[in-house]
């Protein structure tokens, strides 16, 4: 499995971004994909995650601003991120998971200005 991430950039306080994550390879038996992000220096914490193609699951501190999605069609999941603060500002890093292991993307940075 392959993970191709996009999307990050710089945006002001208050602005939106919204990341993708496209999977190839062998992908069929995946059944969560999400986000992780990490400061320099400090452990990844979990972002958002989509279970099943369907479920949503996302970190208390981001709740009601971020928004996971999937597309099927495209195996690409997506991170809409709202109202961005400057905290937000991590390295941003995709994964997929199947039955057996972990599959992670390049990260990509996310810097929000005040």
């Amino acid at each position: 499995v392959q993970l191709q991430a996009s999307g990050g950039g710089l945006v002001q306080a208050g602005g939106s971004l919204r990341l993708s994550c496209a999977a190839s390879g062998n992908i069929f038996k995946i059944n969560n994909m999400g986000w992780y992000r990490q400061a320099p220096g400090k452990q990844r914490e979990f972002v958002a995650g989509l279970i099943s193609g369907a479920v949503p699951r996302y970190a208390d501190s981001v709740k009601g601003r971020f928004f996971i999605s999937g597309d099927n069609a495209k195996n690409t999941a997506y991170l809409q991120m709202n109202s961005l603060k400057p905290e937000n500002t991590f390295v941003y890093s995709c994964y997929a998971i199947d039955r057996t292991n972990t599959y992670w993307g390049q990260g990509t940075q996310v810097t929000v200005s005040s």
